[in-house]
């Protein structure tokens, strides 16, 4: 049965819980292991890998998808889910089309030009899960914002099954997004390719995707080989909700994040009457009975939970006390489902309480920025003698000559004059 508990207990209960991520050393010293392995001994590694931890015995010419294996898949799928699948794709583009759009650029009348240009990054690896349950919508959640960025080079991984190939479903929607460079590999092994490369897959400049504790633990050790997108952990979801809420509906939407394995539950409620029916639908889980709703939003900010819904007479307002979600969805119409699948952000968010420092995944986490600074002389002059102060505030003269040297045919600063 869901717990439940007052605001002020689950307070000081939260401040004593380890709520970003926590390193189980028996993982960490086995992700270790693979990586060096992998390091060393590249494509060898990965097959042997792939043998142990699939049960699927490869050749290293295996590793990469070919066309053949595509147009197979093709041939598993039912066709009525080609459109359905274009249909939620062209959403989610959409909705990333109008991110791209933004420009930073300032131009001033004192002969200053300020601007800041992106570029996308130029190859990216994506984790597709794969196993009992691939995550066939985490391929256009992730896919989709690397391309409306412009990343040219998408090299996509996902462990193969006991049939020796990856979910059909998961090949058929990569390539419908235009992704060509696929590979039979999971777990940390396929990070630790991705991020130090083999003589099959070339090394990338990022690498986005959830995964399983053995995945997650990788990127975090690949970090600085590459950049990853962030340190993820099991799903979670936070709902408030007052009296008006529907505790049938409530309890269907805890009980679907909670489906993820070791997926955490929250429900928020200043109703007492609605905790006590959600308690006897639910198996696990916590519910906070809270004073108010204004406590409740505290509360969720304090969890800072990957999904949160808002199920209250007036959401907005309470939207106005949220600073801390992954993804925030509004009414008792719009369950945290809809961000699963068709809605269009994507539904790679922040886990663990680190939605309080990460964003969810979006068109910037493809994006490098590069600041443009641009100076007339007559700007340069104005700026010079504010230059001149700071510098020797911090002892570096040659930072000073630097400005200096450009007002001065002789090639020398005033102090060489002096």
């Amino acid at each position: 049965m869901m717990q439940l508990i007052t605001a002020d207990a689950f307070t000081k209960q939260w401040a004593s819980a380890a709520r970003t991520y926590d390193v189980d050393p028996a993982v960490a010293k086995t992700v270790a292991r693979i990586l060096a392995d992998v390091r060393k001994k590249g494509d060898r590694a990965l097959v042997k890998y792939t043998r142990q931890f699939d049960g699927v015995a490869l050749k290293p010419k295996r590793l990469r998808v070919a066309e053949g294996d595509i147009n197979r898949a093709f041939n598993e799928l039912n066709v009525s889910l080609i459109p359905l699948l274009k249909q939620v794709a062209e959403r989610v583009r959409r909705f990333y089309r109008r991110e791209a759009e933004r420009t930073l650029k300032i131009c001033s009348e004192d002969g200053v030009e300020l601007e800041e240009i992106s570029g996308p990054i130029e190859r990216v690896g994506i984790y597709i899960p794969g196993g009992t349950r691939p995550l066939v919508s985490t391929v256009y959640m992730t896919v989709l914002p690397a391309q409306m960025a412009g990343v040219k080079e998408i090299a996509l991984v996902s462990p193969p099954s006991a049939r020796r190939d990856i979910d059909p479903h998961i090949l058929a929607v990569a390539n419908l997004l235009g992704v060509r460079e696929i590979y039979r590999v999971g777990g940390a092994q396929a990070v630790a390719a991705l991020a130090f490369g083999t003589r099959t897959i070339r090394k990338v400049d990022k690498i986005v995707g959830p995964g399983n504790p053995y995945v997650t633990e990788a990127k975090r050790q690949a970090y600085g080989y590459c950049a990853v997108d962030m340190v993820a952990g099991p799903s979670e979801i936070a709902v408030i909700a007052d009296d008006d809420a529907d505790p049938d509906w409530v309890a269907a939407d805890l009980a679907a994040q909670g489906e993820h394995h070791m997926g955490r539950m929250f429900l928020i409620t200043n109703s007492r009457r609605l905790a006590l029916k959600v308690q006897r639908s639910l198996a696990g889980g916590t519910c906070v009975l809270t004073r108010s709703l204004n406590e409740a939003a505290r509360i969720a900010n304090r969890i800072s939970p990957e999904h949160l819904e808002i199920m209250t007479k007036n959401p907005r307002r309470l939207l106005k006390e949220i600073r801390h979600a992954g993804a925030i969805f509004l009414g008792p119409f719009s369950p945290a489902v809809l961000g699963d699948y068709v809605a269009g952000p994507s539904h790679v968010l922040p886990t663990g309480g680190s939605a309080r420092f990460y964003s969810s995944l979006g068109v910037e986490d493809f994006l490098k920025r590069s600041h443009v600074i641009g100076y007339t002389r007559e700007a340069l002059s104005r700026a010079r003698g504010i230059v001149g102060q700071l510098t020797e505030m911090e002892g570096l003269p040659l930072h000073r000559r630097s400005v200096e040297v450009r007002f001065n045919k002789e090639g020398s600063n005033e102090e060489d004059k002096s």
